[in-house]
């Protein structure tokens, strides 16, 4: 352990409720640090009479918290010696019952007798600076207990297993040995040798640029699926953009209105469909307008749409009886607007349409999805649609994808190293001049595990995002 680390390293006790605050059946308070158990021991009276310090690890102890003679409650105490533990420190923690009243006499008497109080994501730094897991694997405990769909919860518990850390060890390993050959041929400048096969460092600077190009091409998606996935839904008004929003969310959420331009300003909601959070996004009406209200709504409504990952443009079927081209026109224009977005192409109230005319509306374009957003026909089938748009293959292979933006930021910076490194390969230049950026690349990837020294500003940062008691 290198002594920056060391030096933040604390030997003090810390406390703080693991549980949700509030009144439940159960909650549990964690203590952590070298006299844990020590001071546990000073105020828990076991049933079967024996002392907690000389239990083993890993066990539960039933008993009483007593304060003088005053029991405070009835409680399962649990023991985890070092290095054994969550945090690598000895830890206890104390089950009792979830009364508010409980817990905060419980921590009470603790703060007043050797612990203090646990500051945000405290215990998982703890377990970062003493080797427990590495600075990627300590964020991703916050992704885990943040997830709210299937896709961002699989995505964190890949990264808490080490998902980032195992895609670079090996490679970081290599380029390692072969920056110590380049510094030791700097050693031996007037010898003109080579230590470093030139033929696999160059191969090997190939594969890492291989490798961070696809990590960073993963986190937009990843981002996307962690944070749901934007799907902006634009039309002219009346469509029934606002009844559509309502449908999906099966709430009221947006106003619905004969009168056109009700919407004026994007109305975002979020669910979950087949384990993927989607961001719903209702927009303003696109139409020509000389109010300037809405006009501006108009504009939210483009800009929405380019930041969008999915786009639902809706159409009135009636609009096809009564001008087809119009219909197909429009169809064209929004595909030329956005070629680059993934669009799906709904023809809304197919409750006023007979069979032959819905037929017709698929014979022209067979994109289209025919729904009615009122009736809610073809709901469910958005649904697949939408779920079918999404590139599920890199979780179904349990790839890793980059959510965090500082991985991404650290990924960036070391695929520019890599490629100054690459380009100095081909140029034949001094062996001295892409030394430096090979040691730039080593730097980037270590600041992802904390292999590198990482200031203590970005681990309060980090760990500052955590909630007490982890």
């Amino acid at each position: 352990m290198n002594l920056y680390i060391c030096s933040m390293i604390q030997n003090d006790s810390i406390i703080a409720l693991a549980t949700p605050s509030g009144i439940g059946a159960i909650s549990v308070i964690r203590i952590s640090g070298e006299d844990a158990i020590d001071i546990l021991s000073k105020f828990f009276t076991s049933i079967s009479g024996k002392l907690l310090k000389n239990q083993k690890s890993h066990t539960i102890h039933l008993g009483h918290i007593v304060d003088n003679s005053r029991v405070i409650d009835e409680v399962l105490v649990s023991v985890f010696k070092n290095p054994r533990s969550y945090t690598g420190e000895n830890v206890v923690e104390i089950s009792c019952h979830g009364s508010s009243f409980i817990q905060q006499e419980i921590i009470q008497l603790f703060l007043n007798n050797g612990c203090r109080m646990a500051d945000n994501g405290e215990f998982t730094m703890r377990a970062f600076l003493n080797g427990k897991m590495d600075l990627s694997q300590a964020e991703a405990v916050a992704d885990v207990i943040a997830s709210n769909s299937a896709a961002a919860h699989q995505m964190a518990i890949q990264q808490m297993r080490g998902g980032i850390t195992n895609e670079l060890k090996e490679l970081r390993a290599q380029l390692l040995d072969f920056a110590a050959l380049i510094e030791l041929e700097l050693d031996f400048s007037g010898e003109d040798v080579e230590f470093a096969d030139r033929a696999k460092f160059k191969e090997l600077v190939s594969t890492i640029t291989s490798v961070l190009k696809r990590l960073i091409e993963s986190f937009s998606f990843g981002n996307a699926m962690k944070n749901g996935i934007p799907v902006a839904i634009i039309g002219e008004p009346n469509v029934g953009k606002s009844t559509l929003l309502n449908s999906l969310l099966n709430e009221e959420k947006a106003i619905v209105s004969d009168i056109a331009g009700t919407t004026r300003d994007a109305i975002e909601d979020e669910i979950i469909i087949d384990g993927v959070a989607f961001r719903f996004i209702d927009t303003a009406g696109i139409r020509e307008t000389k109010d300037i209200i809405e006009s501006i709504g108009i504009k939210k409504a483009y800009e929405k749409a380019e930041n969008a990952q999915l786009i639902i443009f809706l159409i009135d079927s009636n609009k096809f009886s009564t001008s087809k081209h119009v219909f197909l026109s429009e169809i064209e224009t929004i595909k030329k607007r956005f070629p680059n977005k993934r669009l799906l192409l709904i023809a809304n109230k197919i409750d006023t349409l007979s069979i032959p005319q819905k037929q017709e509306i698929i014979s022209q374009n067979d994109e289209i999805l025919l729904l009615s957003a009122k009736q809610k026909i073809g709901i469910d089938t958005l649904h697949k649609e939408l779920t079918s748009l999404v590139n599920k293959g890199a979780l179904s292979n349990n790839e890793t994808i980059v959510t965090n933006s500082r991985h991404f930021e650290a990924l960036n910076n070391a695929l520019q190293a890599i490629s100054s490194v690459q380009q100095g390969i081909n140029l034949k230049i001094s062996t001295d001049l892409f030394s430096i950026d090979i040691r730039e690349c080593l730097r980037h990837l270590g600041n992802i595990t904390g292999e590198y020294d990482v200031d203590k500003d970005i681990l309060g940062h980090i760990f500052s995002n955590f909630c007490i008691g982890k």
